[in-house]
């Protein structure tokens, strides 16, 4: 599970920060002040940042220069409700990976979170193959097997299986799946995520009334479970 630190002194900012991104299956982690933000970006793994600009006691600017400084690929997004243009780019030069103007569009801001995080994820090796109850794919060939027997998958369901497999354990919301798998420029809706999962659970799930590995998490979307 990712984890987003949160450096944001307004306490109703924080809260729902803190809802919308554990709503989408972050971990999320919360900071009043620009020290105490430090600190837990030192005290442990930290996979994003959102840093408001104007934070009492240690400066915006300044925490986002330590943190690049000691962690230059961690994305870090500044909030601010200043739109001075030095302002973005003084913030730019000294290593923030994007800037949003208060008030933001929790949607704007989940999809530049994931765009971020595309950004900064490197996988050390190409996902090929997998296994997880009576099934094994071959990605690199398109082959899967269900207890030994050929299943027909469209590259599509491959695209989507694989997204859930390298996210295994996370939730992705529905939108989050549309933009990865589908991408923005051919953009369906929502309930094309539905039938797609569906059909995975018919073809991959022993019991697709019963799933146990393409699971529904009401209100938030779908999670992978191996």
């Amino acid at each position: 599970m990712e984890t987003i630190l949160v450096i944001e002194d307004d306490h109703a900012v924080q809260k729902a920060l803190k809802r919308l991104f554990e709503s989408e299956g972050y971990s999320a982690q919360v900071a009043g002040d620009g020290q105490a933000g430090l600190e837990l970006f030192r005290s442990g793994p930290t996979d994003l940042v959102i840093l408001d600009l104007n934070l009492p006691g240690k400066p915006g600017r300044e925490v986002c220069r330590e943190i690049k400084n000691a962690s230059p690929a961690l994305p870090v997004i500044v909030l601010s409700a200043r739109t001075d243009v030095t302002d973005k780019v003084l913030l730019l030069e000294l290593g923030a990976d994007d800037y949003v103007t208060k008030p933001f569009s929790p949607k704007e801001l989940l999809a530049r979170v994931h765009a971020a995080m595309r950004r900064s994820f490197r996988p050390t090796k190409p996902l090929e193959q997998y296994s997880f109850g009576n099934v094994s794919v071959d990605f690199a060939r398109m082959v899967l097997l269900k207890k030994g027997e050929p299943v027909a998958m469209t590259a599509r369901e491959f695209q989507l299986l694989k997204f859930f497999v390298e996210h295994a354990e996370r939730v992705a919301s529905r939108d989050e799946l549309l933009n990865q798998v589908w991408g923005y420029e051919h953009y369906p809706t929502t309930r094309t995520v539905d039938n797609f999962v569906l059909k995975l659970r018919q073809k991959l799930e022993d019991d697709p009334a019963f799933p146990v590995h393409f699971l529904t998490m009401h209100g938030m979307g779908y999670r992978f479970v191996a």
